[in-house]
């Protein structure tokens, strides 16, 4: 496990350079951010996404299931000096959030939930018509797309693609390895979540929205203030190839619209 999962207020500021450099410039391409714009984040973690958002004057909101992150954003934002409106609620359960909202972002929050045709459903529900959702994951066949970084254990943490393993060997090594039983809950539960591009595009087709915009990352933006590595793009050629783009992909991100917009 990486010390930025044990420091939470690291991570927080980890997620605000990488949302300023990459995910602000990209949502305003594609619809503006005029002073007072509704933002909402669901899986909002500490809220570190929705920072710079917020200091440029923005009504954000972020929803997540754990207390613990809801707590953490509220006393980081207040620390900043900045007004966020955090959540604890079950975004599937669509609670009151108020008006719908001009942005409504999902960051590496997709590949966790169950119920992805409702999840997309929710969004259609919160966002204006005239609105869009920045929502990226990473693709599941990629060499840590289940998420292993978070194992305790420094050499598992480390090995590429064992979350590919069949269930029943991916238990056991966790287990070997020393691994909580929360931590291996999480971990298998992921891999029953998995979902590659071809899967996602196939739920975007089926749903009210529509792809606008797509970034298959070789090298995800976040690992620049994580590893100190310079983001890249995947190459336009092997991007589109299906299934082997899955490999690659640390970071799959995509702008989409309502078709009623």
């Amino acid at each position: 496990m990486q010390a930025r999962h044990i420091n939470r207020k690291q991570y927080f500021e980890e997620l605000a350079i990488t949302s300023r450099k990459y995910h602000v410039p990209l949502i305003r391409h594609y619809h503006g951010i005029p002073l007072g714009s509704r933002i909402l984040e669901i899986g909002s973690g500490d809220g570190g996404n929705l920072l710079p958002f917020a200091e440029m004057g923005c009504e954000v909101v972020g929803v997540d299931l754990s207390a613990t992150r809801i707590r953490d954003a509220r006393c980081f934002f207040e620390d900043r000096h900045v007004y966020g409106r955090f959540v604890e609620a079950d975004i599937l359960a669509q609670p009151d959030l108020g008006e719908p909202y001009d942005i409504i972002i999902c960051h590496d929050v997709y590949e966790h939930i169950e119920n992805k045709s409702r999840l997309l459903k929710v969004m259609g529900h919160y966002l204006k018509p005239d609105g869009i959702v920045f929502i990226a994951f990473p693709a599941w066949l990629m060499p840590f797309g289940g998420h292993q970084q978070i194992c305790h254990n420094p050499v598992i943490s480390k090995v590429p693609f064992i979350h590919l393993l069949p269930e029943v060997a991916y238990r056991y090594l966790l287990r070997l390895s020393g691994e909580s039983p929360e931590c291996i809950t999480e971990l298998l539960s992921i891999k029953q979540t998995k979902v590659t591009i071809e899967e996602f595009e196939k739920h975007i087709e089926g749903s009210v929205l529509f792809i606008a915009h797509r970034d298959l990352w070789l090298i995800n933006p976040h690992y620049e203030i994580k590893f100190g590595m310079k983001a890249m793009k995947l190459h336009p050629i092997i991007a589109g190839i299906p299934y082997i783009r899955n490999l690659l992909s640390s970071s799959c991100g995509y702008v989409l619209k309502r078709h009623d917009g």
